[in-house]
């Protein structure tokens, strides 16, 4: 999702007119819709602390803006996260278990899965990142997304808890247990 669409999708999640985020911006009444319109359609780019002051007034993390560090953890993440919202079933996550059999004996890499109308008629191919830290946050993504097909959270709150991640991030072990040690309230109850 290119940056303007994110700058609307977020605006409109949180109910602003175009017109109401230019006025916070600070830009004059006559023209304050044009400019986030201009934002929004692509063509200007706001400046590094225009996207920083967007991310105040949205309340949402300012990576979902500006990267910082290409290739760290959280912008790997927020890829993920950006191309979940273009194509919600993109993405289906699930835990690898551990088996407790001889492992890397031949040089099959193939992962075996037990075939239902959940997979698409092809094989998909399948993916390990060895980064300890995006393993950790996709473990968590892997909950999330269980607990949104589950409806144990809302649209609304999975959508909350993506733009404001990683304050909203908490500990999920192997199992699924969450720790729930996050530092912003992203859920509604």
């Amino acid at each position: 999702m290119l940056l303007g669409e994110r700058i609307k999708k977020i605006r409109t999640f949180r109910g602003l007119t175009q017109r109401e985020l230019g006025l916070k911006l600070g830009y004059e009444e006559r023209n304050a819709d044009v400019r986030v319109a201009q934002y929004e359609s692509g063509y200007r780019v706001p400046k590094k602390d225009t996207l920083i002051e967007i991310s105040k007034i949205l309340n949402v993390n300012y990576i979902n803006f500006v990267t910082e560090v290409p290739g760290c953890a959280e912008d790997i993440m927020q890829t993920f996260f950006w191309l979940d919202e273009d194509n919600r079933n993109a993405f289906h996550l699930f835990q690898l278990v551990r088996n407790p059999g001889k492992c890397n004996s031949f040089d099959d890499k193939s992962v075996r899965y037990n075939d239902s109308d959940e997979w698409p008629a092809h094989a998909p191919v399948g993916m390990w990142i060895d980064y300890g830290l995006v393993n950790e946050f996709l473990r968590e993504w892997c909950l999330r997304k269980e607990q949104l097909k589950s409806g144990e959270i809302s649209e609304d709150e999975y959508f909350e808890w993506k733009i404001n991640w990683p304050a909203t991030s908490s500990n999920v072990d192997e199992k699924g247990n969450d720790k729930k040690n996050n530092s912003y309230q992203w859920r509604s109850t």
